[in-house]
């Protein structure tokens, strides 16, 4: 496996993320969410990245249109659940990084998190 690839377990993972830069980190996160909002839609991806950085549902409302999204689509479900646009779900990224100290760590537990579907996908 290359320095930058997929390892063997989710512990190698993480160290080979924290070895990598803010841009490279932000591109994987964001490509993360467009592939697996692909692969099992946009409730799943909101899931495991209110899991994985540790923010309410009212927190990332506000991440989403710091990042650049645009307020009005932001919604919900017929069962009340947070949605955003498929195509929009990168402004998390972008709004992690303008409103939380820490996101660069929240984003790689958000993708170690993610382990085994990135070996899936």
């Amino acid at each position: 496996m290359s320095a930058t690839g997929l390892s063997a377990d989710p512990a190698e993972y993480q160290r080979r993320l924290q070895e990598q830069s803010d841009d490279q980190i932000d591109g994987w996160a964001t490509e993360l969410m467009r592939d697996m909002s692909i692969r099992q839609g946009v409730l799943p991806v909101l899931a495991e990245f209110r899991h994985a950085t540790h923010l309410d549902d009212a927190t990332i409302r506000r991440l989403f249109t710091a990042g650049g999204g645009a307020p009005a689509t932001i919604g919900q479900t017929a069962e009340g659940q947070l949605m955003v646009p498929a195509v929009s779900l990168r402004y998390l990224v972008t709004g992690l990084r303008r409103s939380v100290p820490d996101a660069r760590d929240r984003l790689i537990a958000y993708l170690v998190g993610s382990f085994e579907e990135l070996v899936y996908i």
